[in-house]
């Protein structure tokens, strides 16, 4: 039913990740005590930022889609589209890193930084009038060049790979949220607060915004482990 669709995509997203969790000769579900950490955290910090927006009409959500439930502004859907989505991207980041022994990025991993945050700077500094645009770029900077510079992240290399695999599901949900396949959009967005292009249905943004969310999560999750051990 129609109302169903954003919780399926939620549920979908999970579910085979959460199955192969138990994998015996690399059980994610190991893991968890520092995964559940790393998915709160950013979580906690980007619902604040999507409240903050969606009630600035920033972007909102078409009840259509949605179940009805809601915390705040925010339709559940949306509260664990942040934890389920952060789920799948992490045990991707980890599947790869089990599966590929060579680290393919490590030699360009500085210059893939510095190439990022010199963009992320240039759009964000010229649209200050933007609100997601600025805020997305700005944020990105900011981590990228505290983990590259300042913590000397050595596992950034791989996160890039994992990225580029993060992508292809990345561009298929995101894509039904913001209106390929389907009549209207789940999710719609204010294009006088983002640059206006769009990747099919997809605002150029949300690249950008994703990978800062799952950076975070990443980060966290390696710095947790390293901080046991």
């Amino acid at each position: 039913m129609k109302q169903y669709l954003y919780l399926s995509l939620d549920v979908l997203t999970i579910l085979f990740p959460f199955l192969f969790s138990f994998y015996p000769k690399a059980n994610f579900s190991k893991k968890w005590k520092y995964l559940w950490i790393a998915i709160l955290i950013p979580a906690i910090i980007f619902l604040v930022w999507d409240e903050w927006f969606t009630r600035l009409s920033v972007w909102g959500f078409n009840p259509e889609y949605l179940t009805g439930i809601h915390l705040q502004s925010l339709p559940i859907e949306e509260v664990l589209f942040f934890i389920c989505i952060p789920y799948a991207c992490v045990f991707t980041y980890e599947a790869l890193n089990y599966l590929v022994a060579k680290d393919y990025f490590a030699p360009a991993q500085q210059k893939i930084s510095i190439v990022l945050i010199a963009a992320s700077i240039i759009m964000a500094a010229l649209n200050t009038d933007k609100w997601y645009t600025v805020t997305t770029f700005a944020g990105l900077a900011v981590y990228v060049t505290m983990l590259e510079f300042v913590f000397q992240a050595k596992f950034l290399s791989r996160f890039y790979f994992a990225y580029v695999f993060v992508l292809i599901p990345f561009f298929i949900v995101n894509g039904i949220l913001t209106g390929s396949f389907i009549e209207g959009e789940v999710v719609w967005y204010n294009n006088a607060e983002n640059l206006g292009i769009r990747m099919g249905t997809i605002p150029v943004e949300d690249t950008f915004y994703g990978m800062l969310l799952l950076l975070m999560n990443v980060s966290l999750f390696e710095w947790l482990q390293q901080r046991k051990a």
